[in-house]
């Protein structure tokens, strides 16, 4: 059978994996992606699925992890973006960070190739035509204008706005790897990893202090445009940490716990900055939590200040750019459709969740709905207990409105974790006793992935196709 065509707009992680869920499933796709005709603020490349901030895609631990059961989840839904991830890791500890541009490549070739798949480069500039009646808009945090304005006057609301900031990157051979080290925190190995896969820079105390006061007196980057626009807590600005006290970054992206100096292994270091592999050759590593809106040359200077870095070069320096997100709540039902407009899907960060892996889980939730719906098949939302169930509720009813101020949005974007999954009965141990503590949280994090893993596979129909081959 010959269907008509699911339009999906946007070809970051979210539109790229929705695009390639539905073309799995036996329906052709038209992809819509601006750049190059037109760029962003921080783009730059014209190819799918590029990473503009971090290059991690945090925890691979699938079993005390939430973001790791959700790589977990996406593995087991054939997603394109861990394929690609998984092809074009590079060391990070515990976690899964990838070749940025290896990534990317993966994930351009394989949409471009994909016989189901056209890719159209040109900007949409507002809603699309009502002859497209499945599409999906996964434009992400850098929306161009008009669309944008064209989905506040659809919804009758306005998109709320934050800002996102992008970490340095340092030429590796320009650092000094007498005062450096090379080593993970606690010496986890995790995948593709040896134990020591990030750069430490230490500090002592005067030398920490001295940094913070810089960051504290450096002139930042203004954006009038954008006054009175919050941070995401969970992308900060360096500088904007260190303004919330000076021993904010020492229990943050600085703290000096799980690590020995080589060098000197006696000598205790007050403050650590760590480096993380950015691609694969190994020539390029990124400055992990140095998100900032210092001014170029302020970045430079004040990050040639920490131990390890004194002649750093850079490959590229942090910048700051908007982040948009709709009310999700009040304007999605549960298959993520516009209530005003159904079969108009919404996927990735613009629908109020954050991180690579979670804006396209939700991408690939969107990419399978539509292509259910295009095929006349009914598809059942993924179970709460699941972390595709927990991040679809969170967007589309994980709010709570203000008693003191009814009406007032409380809707935010926010990381998978497990305070969004339904809690789990614990066994007691023999004598009717119950586990305290540490172990009783790594027993229900356990607990948690267990089950979501077997209503995953579940819903996925894993086991029962298993049962029939």
């Amino acid at each position: 059978m010959t269907y008509q065509p699911i339009h999906v707009i946007g070809g970051g992680l979210a539109g790229s994996e929705a695009a390639w869920q539905a073309a799995e499933a036996g329906v052709p796709v038209i992809l819509h992606e601006m750049r190059p005709v037109r760029g962003t603020e921080a783009h730059q490349t014209d190819g799918l699925a590029e990473l503009v901030c971090s290059n991690s895609f945090r925890s691979d631990d699938a079993e005390t992890n939430a973001v790791g059961l959700l790589h977990a989840e996406m593995r087991l839904a054939g997603s394109l973006i861990m394929r690609s991830g998984d092809a074009n890791q590079v060391p990070a500890g515990g976690a899964l960070a990838v070749d940025r541009d290896g990534f990317s490549d993966a994930v351009t070739r394989a949409i471009e190739d994909h016989p189901l798949i056209t890719v159209q480069r040109g900007e949409i500039t507002g809603l699309p035509p009502e002859e497209w009646d499945q599409v999906i808009i996964a434009t992400g945090p850098l929306t161009a204008p008009g669309l944008a304005e064209a989905i506040r006057e659809k919804t009758g609301a306005d998109a709320l706005a934050f800002f996102d900031a992008i970490a340095p990157i340092v030429h590796f051979d320009t650092v000094n790897m007498d005062v450096a080290w090379f080593q993970s925190r606690y010496d986890k190995i995790g995948p593709g990893g040896t134990g020591k896969d990030y750069i430490n820079c230490p500090m002592n105390k005067e030398q920490y202090e001295a940094f913070i006061q810089a960051l504290l007196d450096g002139e930042k980057t203004t954006f009038k445009e954008w006054e009175g626009t919050p941070y995401f807590d969970g992308c900060l600005p360096i500088e904007v940490m260190a303004e919330r006290g000076p021993e904010t970054l020492r229990h943050g992206p600085m703290k000096p716990m799980g690590l020995t100096n080589a060098h000197k292994p006696d000598e205790k270091a007050y403050a650590v900055v760590q480096l993380r592999q950015d691609n694969a050759l190994g020539t390029l590593y990124n400055m992990v939590g140095f998100q900032t809106k210092l001014k170029y040359g302020e970045q430079v200077q004040i990050f040639r200040m920490i131990p390890g870095l004194e002649n750093a070069e850079f490959a590229r320096l942090g910048g700051l750019h908007r982040n948009t997100y709709i009310n999700s709540p009040a304007l999605l039902d549960g298959k993520l459709q516009l209530r005003s407009r159904p079969g108009l899907r919404f996927a990735g960060q613009i629908t109020g969740c954050e991180g690579y892996v979670e804006s396209a889980a939700i991408g690939l939730l969107t990419g399978r709905l539509a292509a259910a719906e295009r095929r006349g098949e009914r598809i059942a939302p993924p179970p709460a207990t699941t972390a595709f169930g927990a991040l679809l509720n969170h967007i589309t009813g994980g709010h709570i409105l203000s008693d003191d101020e009814p009406g007032k949005r409380s809707f935010q974007p926010m990381n998978i974790n497990f305070g969004l999954f339904p809690p789990v009965e614990l066994p007691k141990l023999e004598g009717g006793k119950r586990l305290r503590g540490k172990d009783k949280s790594v027993a229900r994090k356990r607990a948690m992935t267990a089950r979501a893993l077997a209503d995953c596979r579940a819903w996925l129909g894993i086991e029962s196709r298993a049962a029939a081959e």
